[in-house]
């Protein structure tokens, strides 16, 4: 059977085969039950744009499968992405929560399935939800706590080797189910790798052709393998 994009279609929150490993899916079935009746379902093409920043929250969107990127712009236009959201992040969780306006901008960079609720629908859940309003608190502190990790690989990194480094690490990083611990797939351009860690494209140009004279990675298309994983940890270590 075909479907949008290609995509695999969850049908029901009930029968996600990724229940377990998602914020609100793996909530007690009466509750899931509930969250399925007020979830509209849609899937989007690469380039969509699911809200922009300043918008006045309209809800939440949960992805069940597909890529989104989260991203702020200037007065004079200077993009920075703040994140890449995968399956199971629930989207515009702090503005939906708080009311005030969409912080961030949400681009769809691949086929997406997404699920929206609407603001006065999950308001309304969570105060009739005890353990789901505990999961959407703790999500905010995990957003707080990584908002200050970013702000400190921006702002107190030194250099633009240290912030690649770092970048890669942690892309390698992100998908424990690899099996080749030391190749990805790198989806992302020069520029959006910029705009995530705060370089020119033209820098990190620069800086991957470095790694590749220094023999810390290998390039083929958009394979990358980590040729040097302690060199590059070396470059970039741990906080």
């Amino acid at each position: 059977m075909r479907t949008p994009y290609g995509l695999e279609i969850i049908e029901n929150c009930l029968v996600c085969p990724h229940r377990e490993e998602r914020l609100f899916c793996d909530l007690p079935s009466v509750a899931v039950q509930t969250l399925a009746r007020i979830t509209s379902s849609a899937t989007y093409p690469k380039g969509a744009t699911l809200y922009v920043e300043g918008q006045v929250p309209r809800g939440v969107f949960i992805l069940c499968n597909g890529r989104v990127k989260l991203s702020t712009t200037d007065a004079d236009g200077q993009s920075l992405i703040a994140r890449i959201s995968r399956s199971g992040d629930v989207l515009g969780l702090p503005a939906t929560v708080t009311g005030r306006p969409y912080e961030l901008s949400a681009e769809v960079i691949e086929p997406t399935q997404a699920n929206f609720i609407s603001r006065s629908d999950f308001l309304r859940f969570l105060r009739e939800n005890s353990e789901a309003a505990l999961r959407v608190a703790q999500q905010l502190a995990e957003f707080y706590q990584n908002a200050i990790t970013e702000m400190r690989t921006i702002g107190l990194t030194h250099s633009v080797e240290e912030k690649l480094a770092r970048f890669l690490l942690d892309q390698l990083a992100a998908d424990v189910d690899r099996k080749d611990q030391t190749k990805l797939t790198l989806t992302f351009t020069h520029e959006e790798i910029g705009q995530m860690v705060g370089a020119s494209r033209e820098t990190i140009s620069r800086t991957f052709a470095e790694f590749k004279r220094k023999k810390l990675i290998q390039v083929k298309g958009s394979s990358i393998t980590i040729a040097s994983r302690d060199a590059l940890e070396k470059i970039a270590p741990a906080s």
